[in-house]
């Protein structure tokens, strides 16, 4: 599988629940509450019940999940490296809204029939007008349009303008490296556009809960997000009736199918996932299916 052949720069033995009763060797957080721990038995069943989903889609998978309120984590492979593919877009996004007012946002945004890419099923309606950039943030993350994208990118001065954006939150991890769609084009052992589970949910949570954002830009954010309309079988379909979810999805070479997401239960602080897959051949077929799935299992082993 393609994950064996990123070994150097990801950790392979990730099966573990952080915070419960077991034998692992990593120390506990400072401050363990009673919400922060669980049962030996639920981690082993959590991790049982993924084992299957890999074996049923035959693909690995990648979860790390997070209870924002009593900072309980439950993870499988969540340190290992995936192609992020268009999750990105939600963090483009951010950094963008990090180096703009709100009232930049209006700003128009001219292209070109040149900059157009094979999926731009918004931005090629308005070639001749342009977009305001809150339009192209919009058609980025709600539709996932890549030449929406790659105008984000170009507002921020292109990959390594993310990739700063990113180190000046924390985030060490994420390698971004191209634009659209190059940055799909994933391989054995490249781990160019490539990131973690645990680092693509906790940069995200930055942006959607935490203060890196102002609270009118993280509203804007956070309802784009919301409302998004291409990730209704994802993260979406695995949790239940009721709780509000915001996502972004991704998908890429070697059956590569992702979604990271923030989600908020009725009267509850949010949970930041991020379920990340893949699979062992580079024209493999993805499943929407295996991240609803992997949902389901998720938010069971946090309620």
């Amino acid at each position: 599988m393609q994950h064996l052949h990123r070994a150097a720069v990801a950790l392979l033995a990730s099966f573990s629940l952080v915070g419960c009763a077991s034998a692992e060797t990593a120390p506990p957080p400072a401050s363990p509450t009673p919400a922060a721990q669980a049962p030996a038995a639920q981690a082993t069943a959590f991790h049982q019940e993924l084992r299957k989903l890999e074996h049923r889609f035959d693909a690995h998978i990648g979860v790390y999940a997070v209870d924002t309120a009593t900072g309980r984590e439950i993870t499988h492979h969540a340190d290992e490296r995936f192609a992020y593919a268009s999750t990105h877009k939600a963090l483009t996004a951010a950094a963008v809204l990090q180096q703009n007012t709100i009232d930049e946002l209006n700003r128009r945004i001219t292209y070109d029939r040149g900059d157009l890419l094979s999926y731009a099923p918004i931005t090629k309606k308005h070639v001749d007008t342009g977009m305001t950039l809150r339009a192209v943030i919009d058609a980025a993350i709600r539709y996932s349009d890549n030449t929406a994208a790659n105008l984000l990118f170009r507002e921020i001065g292109g990959p390594g303008g993310l990739s700063a954006a990113l180190r000046g939150i924390g985030d060490t991890t994420t390698h971004v490296d191209r634009i659209e769609p190059a940055l799909n084009r994933t391989g054995p052992g490249d781990i160019r556009d490539t990131s973690t589970p645990r680092a693509l949910a906790e940069s995200l949570r930055k942006f959607t809960v935490g203060d890196v954002l102002t609270e009118e830009k993280r509203a804007f954010l956070n309802e784009m997000l919301r409302t998004n309309a291409v990730t209704d079988d994802l993260v979406r379909a695995g949790v239940p009736e009721g709780w509000q979810v915001g996502d972004k999805s991704g998908a890429a070479d070697y059956g590569t199918r992702n979604d990271i997401a923030v989600i908020r239960p009725p009267h509850r602080a949010p949970i930041m996932l991020a379920v990340l897959s893949e699979r062992q051949t580079k024209d493999a077929d993805h499943d929407d299916a295996l991240i609803a799935e992997a949902t389901r299992v998720a938010i069971d082993a946090l309620r």
